[in-house]
């Protein structure tokens, strides 16, 4: 028996899938350990070391591959504890980090800047130049850069980040600077823009390649303990970093792209719900995943997930392809609290892994939507994570009436009701930003949620905005780390060729497409994918002329230069109506940037249907309690859903329990078990299947 493990640490719980090769899985949560993440990781592979009654060290053996995803790099940015880092850039250009972009992103309210990540005085610069054409105007000056690596020794940094003006046409000043670094600093990490981010717009390129080497050492670290810990325990197979842009990649790359594991917490989500999706031909999605902290949504349209290149972690730009993940403060642990003008407000604030929830019996007070989800009947006291953790009923309700209930003067239920209802409509105004804002119409998605706290959410959000159907995975408490299972390794590149389209030499274009190809077949390789396993994708960053945001369009996995860009053109006309409302055919476009996504593909588990129920009459609740709903307590059938079996079907209102996730079925939904034995939940008044075929991709 061999075994492959997904692993998400989260920042309530670390979530497991284990999956064996006879396409079994099983899923487990152990809570976060903010102070040594590795911790809380060893403690669930002891827990499924437990469950095959073997140690660990037999366990580990039989493992393949771990896929491990970890917010160690984006908790040290937003908490400010990453590497000691230098930065070099070119004399006369000291400031242009710290002066960001030189606008407020918030117009009408008075903030100030974030902590810089390099402070001025970690700030040296060089005599050198590049013009626009790459041409070297001004030679380095190979001085000022040894006396920065003499200041920078003294000032004890771990990290130093190299970036010039145009490296990116003309990377050898910035390759010799490597060299004379990586000499005088022996072990300090170096980042150099011309590798982690070879594009136009000086703040974008500087604070990307910033970003990388203040997380680099943290990451490099954590790292290598963790792959010492593993071959120490008995682990021989391959271990596998989740990236922001929804891919996998070797420790190795990691370490030196360490910024590329920035904002990839949730980045396994979109591809879990590809995956699940799959099975009934759904390829326009929108996926939520609801923890302990946090409300992540993200859009699939056509079996692709949005991808930006906008991303801000600390109010520090990071330019790198992400997945268009929007996140909000609305977790299972979000605190709920009255304002002094008495409004009631829940979240971003979280009561985390620890303490937790006022419920947790673990030293929190705070009234939090776990709480309210208690209160109102939606969990069960007695059963909560399976048992694992024992509730204090007594505990939530006395927070939500200290912090909500009194301050507002209202009774304890309608208190939590307030709160649930505010989650709710914080959750539903997170969809609509991924989706009628960026021009799509969420009528015409179906509505994947996970996470441990998200089912007993969907079905208000999906009323709210008119999504029809709601697919629950069996194991949505952990699908993040699902995604991260089914993910391919993907390397993504940029070189920027600024030129209108009429005057774009096709040439060029092939040249550095083929540059970049090159780059990530290699890289690929070096992971040890093989050749087949191995296809890339083509796309452009186009704008009209005199614009400053660009949009980007895909040339597909096969680019042909006989046919000109007329059809990126038509793409981008199109693609530019729907986000921003109008397109102006005839009038003159420019490319800015070429981009290259290099994919190398990994053996995933096949979604296989189960048979029926042989008599789905007999499925009859294991309980009932009062659950509120519609403004009353209501006498509520609570099913296990473990016993689920494919073609099983129920009427709200009612309950389904799993050991790690509940599903609320409203008095106006109905839930049924599909032939893989996930849950749709949709109005009781359509058809199941009719809605399945009104929503899926004819093949």
């Amino acid at each position: 028996m061999t075994f492959r493990i997904g692993v998400d640490v989260g920042g309530t719980f670390t979530d497991f899938l284990v999956a064996d090769d006879d396409g079994d899985a099983l899923l487990y949560k152990t809570s976060t350990t903010p102070d040594n993440p590795a911790d809380g990781f060893f403690r669930g592979l002891n827990k499924a070391a437990d469950d095959h009654g073997i140690l660990l060290e037999e366990f580990l053996a039989q493992v393949e591959t771990i896929v491990h995803g970890t917010t160690i790099t984006t908790n040290a940015v937003i908490t400010g504890n990453g590497a000691a880092t230098g930065f070099l850039t070119t004399d006369g250009f000291r400031d242009v980090l710290n002066m960001r972009r030189g606008l407020k992103e918030r117009y009408f309210e008075k903030y100030a800047p974030p902590p810089p990540l390099v402070p001025r005085h970690l700030i040296r610069t060089v005599r050198e130049r590049v013009t626009v054409e790459g041409i070297a105007t001004t030679p380095l000056v190979e001085a000022d850069v040894r006396a920065a690596a003499e200041y920078f020794k003294q000032q004890r940094v771990e990290a130093v980040a190299v970036s010039y003006l145009w490296s990116f046409r003309n990377p050898a000043h910035e390759q010799k600077t490597y060299e004379i670094l990586s000499a005088e600093l022996p072990g300090v990490y170096l980042s150099l823009s011309s590798e982690v981010l070879p594009q136009i717009r000086v703040y974008e390129r500087h604070s990307t390649t910033v970003l990388n080497a203040y997380v680099g050492p943290v990451l490099t670290r954590y790292l290598e303990r963790l792959e010492h810990e593993l071959a120490g325990s008995g682990f021989d197979g391959t271990l596998l970093i989740m990236q922001s842009n929804g891919g996998v990649m070797s420790p190795k790359v990691a370490q030196r792209f360490a910024s590329n594991t920035l904002l990839s917490g949730p980045a396994g989500a979109p591809q879990a719900g590809i995956y699940f999706g799959a099975g009934h031909h759904f390829r326009d999605l929108i996926t939520v995943d609801m923890g302990g902290t946090s409300f992540d949504v993200a859009l699939i349209k056509d079996g692709v997930p949005s991808v930006t290149q906008e991303g801000v972690i600390a109010e520090h730009r990071l330019a790198s392809p992400i997945l268009d993940i929007h996140t909000v403060g609305a977790g299972g642990g979000s605190i709920a609290s009255v304002d002094t003008g008495g409004l009631l407000a829940v979240g971003p604030a979280s009561a985390g892994a620890e303490p937790g929830a006022a419920c947790y019996g673990r030293g929190g007070s705070a009234a939090t939507v776990t709480d309210a989800d208690l209160v109102l009947g939606f969990l069960d006291a007695d059963s909560f994570e399976g048992g694992e953790i024992e509730v204090d009923a007594n505990a939530a309700h006395e927070a939500i009436r200290t912090h909500v209930a009194k301050p507002l003067n209202l009774d304890l239920v309608a208190a939590a009701n307030g709160v649930y209802e505010v989650v709710n409509a914080n959750m539903a105004a997170a969809l609509n930003v991924v989706s009628v804002q960026r021009g799509y119409d969420p009528r015409e998605f179906v509505l994947v949620v996970a996470g441990g706290a998200g089912p007993i959410h969907a079905a208000p959000i999906a009323r709210e905005l008119q999504i029809p159907l709601i697919l629950i995975p069996r194991g949505s408490s952990v699908f993040c780390a699902a995604g991260m299972l089914i993910s391919d390794l993907k390397h993504d590149y940029v070189r920027t060729y600024a030129q209108d389209i009429e005057r774009a030499d096709l040439e060029v274009i092939q040249r550095l497409f083929n540059e970049m190809a090159n780059s990530g077949g290699q890289t690929l390789r070096e992971e040890g994918i093989a050749e087949d396993k191995i296809s890339v994708s083509y796309s452009a960053d186009l704008r009209y002329v005199g614009q400053f945001n660009e949009v980007e369009v895909t040339a597909g996995e096969f680019w042909d230069p006989s046919g000109g860009l007329d059809q990126l053109v038509t793409q981008f006309h199109a693609r530019h109506d729907a986000l921003y409302g109008y397109a102006m055919a005839g009038t003159p476009v420019e490319v800015i940037n070429l981009r290259v996504a290099a994919r190398g593909a990994t053996e995933k588990p096949r979604l296989t249907g189960a048979s029926s129920a042989a008599e789905p009459a007999k499925f009859l609740p294991a309980k009932r309690r009062q659950v509120f709903f519609d403004g009353n307590f209501v006498d509520t059938p609570i099913y296990d859903g473990l016993a689920m079996h494919a073609g099983d079907h129920i009427s709200g209102p009612a309950i389904v329990a799993q050991p790690t996730t509940t599903i609320v079925v409203p008095p106006d939904y109905d839930l049924a078990c599909d032939k893989f034995e996930n849950y749709l939940l949709y109005p009781g008044s359509e058809d199941v299947d009719e809605l399945c075929a009104r929503l899926a991709h004819g093949e």
